[in-house]
């Protein structure tokens, strides 16, 4: 008889502590989530409203100035290891890099990593054909004259430039660990700000074209960030739980 009270006892002690320690996870997903959301849509504000200024006045926008003077001071020379770097950084955001993401989406599927594949070909659908194309179409801007390199239609915003943002939002979330991150997203803002530099060295964009594209970019993928975060952190508790079985089951059977 007295075997019933103790085990009532220990679940009541127990359950708590399993019900708190979801709710602290929850907790402190909850504020990391917001802030996802919150700094996607002020990178989203700081391409699209610039997009509508440079609309209404495709030929002299407030900050062509500042373009101008860029250009200018990205007048060269176009030769030696600057444009090798530009020429290659150019390369990287074309077709070249476009195997990089399809690589990846392979080898997600292959590993079953559904969540994370969705989200990679989420952000990459939505970036570069609704968001980057979207604006392109909206704004139309003449580009620089005499480009270095081939172009297509429409300077604002950046492709290349929203290509390597997005690309290192995606590349830290799917593959490096949470403790790493903090040094890829520093590389990956030195990486996004070298492909800025070759697009304007190489007279294929405005400066401002440069930083929209950036920041759409890295809006897209944030958002999609925020949109797959708690999938991802279920997908991620599941691979951690299938390699500890993993662990376990090799120590058992040395």
């Amino acid at each position: 008889m007295s075997a019933n009270p103790t085990t009532a006892r220990d679940d009541r002690r127990h359950r708590p502590h399993r019900a708190g320690g979801t709710d602290r996870r929850a907790e402190s997903d909850a504020p990391r989530s917001r802030g996802l959301l919150i700094a996607g849509l002020l990178l989203l504000g700081a391409a699209v409203l610039p997009a509508l200024v440079v609309r209404s006045d495709v030929a002299d926008p407030p900050f062509q100035g500042l373009d101008d003077r860029w250009l200018i001071w990205m007048g060269g020379p176009h030769e030696g290891i600057y444009r090798a770097a530009a020429t290659g950084l150019d390369l990287f955001g074309g077709p070249v890099g476009a195997l990089l993401p399809l690589s990846l989406l392979i080898l997600l599927l292959v590993r079953r990593r559904w969540v994370s594949a969705g989200f990679l070909l989420a952000a990459n659908l939505g970036g570069n054909m609704l968001v980057i194309q979207g604006l392109k179409h909206l704004v139309d801007r003449p580009r620089p004259a005499h480009p270095l390199v081939r172009v297509d239609h429409g300077s604002f915003p950046s492709g290349h430039a929203a290509t390597a943002a997005l690309l290192v939002v995606l590349l830290g979330v799917i593959l490096v660990p949470a403790a790493r991150r903090r040094a890829w997203w520093i590389g990956g803002t030195v990486f996004t700000l070298a492909m800025m530099w070759s697009r304007t060295w190489l007279h294929a964009h405005w400066l401002s074209d440069t930083v929209a594209g950036a920041a759409a970019g890295a809006a897209v993928g944030l958002l999609a960030w925020w949109l797959f975060h708690p999938a991802l952190a279920r997908e991620r508790a599941r691979a951690r739980a299938h390699d500890r079985r993993g662990a376990a089951a090799g120590a058992g059977t040395t």
